[in-house]
């Protein structure tokens, strides 16, 4: 496939290959018709043979090339597998894009330190597991990991330990750095109520106050998350975009975990 692409990437052996669908024509030929003389012609028919795309038929003193349609059906199925997985996975770049557009939007309303402080933000699922297994996802510290980040990223440091003044801790990185945060519990009622604090640390920091709510639902658990944020510096623009999306696409992940889909 590598080869077959490479071909293809220059206009000037594309257009060859439009001529060639047509019927079977000559160097001469194709030269006169694409305005190459004949070496450069002849060049881009040995490398579109090299990739199996063209055969050549010595007929006496002429040499006739052919296009051959199988290695054009193979590329052209693999072109329509990269369409239907990138079809297929269309919300992840929607996601890029609504992060893109908030990080704008945050950029022009960051005016100083502090500029988002008392932002709050509210996130409702239905999940599919009875409380006690929910909560267990949120405080065992290997189930928490399976899912408390985006898909992007990989979990370097995960700690929730569920009880009042416990520790919380977050690391995770992703192919442009590490990123830390750091807290304490607030609240630890299970599996009904968790409350606590986790700082960003670094200069692009803000502390979010979290308040999570499981209750008990005929389809499982109903899941409240509350996210107020404060002590946001300007550096943290981009995180503060990201929230709304972020935590979307992590609600998600502990979704499908919960229902076996992941993890």
């Amino acid at each position: 496939m590598d080869r077959i692409a490479a071909a293809l990437g220059d206009a000037a052996r594309w257009r060859i290959v439009e001529l060639l669908a047509e019927r079977p024509r000559s160097v001469g030929e194709l030269a006169e018709l694409t305005g190459l003389r004949q070496p450069q012609t002849t060049k881009h028919l040995q490398t579109l043979a090299r990739a199996g795309l063209v055969t050549v038929f010595p007929l006496g003193q002429r040499r006739v090339h052919a296009l051959e349609a199988g290695p054009l059906k193979a590329f052209a199925g693999r072109l329509r597998e990269l369409a239907d997985a990138t079809e297929a996975h269309a919300g992840e770049r929607d996601a890029v894009a609504r992060y893109r557009a908030a990080i704008e939007a945050e950029a022009a309303a960051a005016g100083g330190d502090r500029w988002a402080d008392g932002r709050t933000f509210a996130f409702d699922r239905l999940l599919p597991a009875p409380s006690a297994e929910v909560w267990r996802h949120w405080t065992d510290a290997e189930l928490l990991a399976s899912w408390w980040v985006p898909p992007s990223m990989t979990v370097t440091a995960c700690v929730l330990d569920p009880r009042p003044a416990g520790r919380v801790v977050l690391g995770y990185r992703d192919a442009d750095g590490e990123y830390h945060a750091e807290g304490r519990v607030r609240v630890a009622e299970e599996p009904a109520h968790l409350g606590f604090e986790l700082a960003v640390t670094g200069p692009a920091s803000f502390t979010g106050h979290y308040d999570l709510e499981l209750r008990p639902d005929p389809a499982g658990t109903r899941l409240r998350l509350g996210l107020r944020i404060s002590a946001t510096t300007v550096g943290a623009v981009p995180f503060v975009a990201g929230i709304e999306t972020g935590w979307g696409q992590v609600l998600d992940r502990l979704t499908d975990v919960l229902s076996g889909r992941k993890g």
